[in-house]
């Protein structure tokens, strides 16, 4: 076989490898990222008082009537939900 076919697959090896390596990093930010935004949220319920069922409530009644948003803050929202 070409030794140079040999070198080339070595390499893509490698690269296949680290691709690899670079993902499950990559999920371990995402869940340490989510985690920590977890924490906040629930510090920030606990920090004005409310109850699991109070806190339903208020979700259920935003689902119902969502909070008008202001037209730059929805072309945001868009485009990090199309990231």
């Amino acid at each position: 076989m070409n030794p140079r076919i040999t070198k080339l697959r070595k390499e893509q090896q490698k690269v296949r490898d680290k691709i690899a390596a670079l993902q499950t990093k990559d999920k371990e930010l995402d869940k340490e990222i989510r985690d920590l935004e977890n924490m906040d949220i629930v510090g920030l319920v606990r920090a004005e008082g409310l109850t699991l069922e109070g806190f339903t409530e208020l979700m259920q009644q935003l689902r119902e009537n969502p909070i008008p948003q202001k037209k730059g803050q929805q072309e945001v929202e868009a485009h990090e939900q199309a990231s």
